[in-house]
């Protein structure tokens, strides 16, 4: 059997996965806060981006960075690419359908269970659905212990992303959030991947794109993604510039009617008057 490694270079790969873990929490719960504030039409926008970031970057691209140290000893590995970007399509989506279910729900707890557990399965077969994209010179084993752990996990960790996007405000506590997330997200990765075992293997080359090929328009795609997310919110007012906003519109629309009903009274006493 050959023995697995899944820190080939060191502590690298994990904490660049953590990093871009917490990366794409940050910038998903940054379009979750504008989301609440925004109208209708802007508020579904937002939680597209919010889900483009969670699922795509803090989950989806933390995997496969995750993959980059993992090998075993004198097995070939390569990724299927249309599979691969099929989990990608998953994450993002069952990650925006909870983010939707909480919201339609009106933010309460069965909406927010249900988008969580919704998100939470989706984060799984993302992962599962990632390995299974492995096209490599031998086969994986599971053991079914630490898949039902990472599921779990996967579920748990989607449940208290959705709470975060409802309840956290502030700069200090979303710092916190981000990193708690980031957290749950790699623990499940690595908690799935401790039950994995490479068995049988061939001397063989198997079909698909190296990790590198895999790698390079990864990473080029996922920084101009997260780079032009990162800029729209940044221009973009947050949302306490929102609701005031909001605010001071209703507040002059109040004024203007107040003059409007004044005048209407003044021109009412003038022909009282003249009669």
């Amino acid at each position: 059997m050959p023995a697995i490694d899944h820190f080939t270079f060191g502590f690298l790969t994990p904490v660049l996965a953590y990093a871009i873990s917490c990366t794409g929490a940050a910038t998903g719960l940054a379009c979750t806060s504008r989301a609440r504030a925004a109208t209708a039409g802007a508020r579904a926008v937002w939680l597209v981006l919010g889900a483009i970031a969670l699922g795509g970057t803090g989950i989806w691209v933390m995997h496969f960075v995750a993959m980059l140290g993992f090998s075993a000893s004198g097995v070939e590995i390569r990724y299927d690419i249309p599979q691969t970007l099929l989990s990608a399509a998953v994450a993002i989506v069952m990650v925006g359908a909870g983010l939707f279910i909480t919201e339609l729900g009106k933010r309460k707890l069965p909406a927010l269970m249900f988008g969580g557990v919704l998100a939470g399965v989706g984060v799984a077969a993302m992962h599962y659905m990632g390995m299974a994209a492995m096209e490599m010179s031998a086969q994986i084993a599971y053991d079914f212990t630490y898949v039902a752990a990472s599921v779990a996990i996967a579920v748990v960790a989607a449940t208290a992303a959705l709470w975060c996007t409802v309840h956290i405000r502030g700069t200090l506590a979303t710092i916190v959030a981000t990193l708690v997330m980031g957290v749950a997200v790699t623990g499940m990765h690595y908690t799935g991947m401790a039950g994995v075992s490479v068995v049988n293997p061939v001397d063989s080359v198997p079909a698909g794109a190296s990790t590198m090929q895999l790698l390079v328009p990864l990473v080029m795609a996922v920084s101009i993604v997260t780079f032009l997310l990162i800029l729209g919110i940044g221009l973009w007012p947050t949302e306490d510039e929102l609701r005031e906003q909001i605010a001071l519109e209703a507040r002059l629309k109040d004024q203007e009617q107040g003059v409007g009903q004044s005048s209407g009274v003044g021109a009412t006493s003038s022909l009282a008057s003249s009669s």
